[in-house]
């Protein structure tokens, strides 16, 4: 275990798969909380720990217990899962011989999380936003305009900065 997961983090996703440091730092992470798991939670030392050993009820095991005790987001868990699969993929092609078990540890689904509703202004809001600006200096006019513009168009502020007299 100890020397595909070195090679994982350290050659194939930097060389290979050509992933940014902070996506080699967030997989780091998920494994340095396995281990921590591994350890603390099923009482298996770190240098014990093989790849026969981890099993899909482990890693099962695992992400509950960072939902439960740990308290992450169903997001983030599912973040954690993504790096384990990455990871069971790569040792899948260099040890073929545990091809089946480590299936099984990549068909763990990703968990469904409730999409957030998106929230509005209803027309009284808009109205009220609109009147905010004084209409008789330029900078009232012009602070108008801008949410003029942010409203009838749904632009985002950084959309509206970039705009050219061209664009228009």
């Amino acid at each position: 275990f100890a020397k595909y997961l070195s090679d994982f983090l350290a050659v194939y996703l930097p060389t290979h798969k050509n992933v940014s440091k902070n996506t080699i730092h967030s997989y780091r992470d998920t494994f340095k909380l396995l281990l921590r798991y591994c350890q603390d939670v099923k009482g298996l030392p770190v240098e014990r720990l093989t790849l026969d050993g981890l099993s899909s009820q482990w890693i099962t095991d695992f992400l509950q217990w960072l939902e439960r005790d740990r308290k992450c987001s169903i997001s983030t868990r599912n973040q954690r899962l993504a790096a384990i699969h990455s990871f069971f993929r790569y040792v899948q092609a260099e040890e073929p011989a545990g091809l089946f078990h480590f299936q099984k540890i990549t068909s763990i689904p990703i968990k469904k999380e409730k999409k957030a509703v998106v929230g509005y202004l209803t027309p009284e809001a808009i109205k009220l936003l609109l009147e905010q600006p004084n209409r008789h200096t330029p900078k009232g006019r012009r602070d108008l305009t801008l949410i003029s513009v942010l409203y009838d168009s749904g632009a985002r502020v950084q959309e509206l900065i970039d705009l050219r007299v061209c664009d228009v």
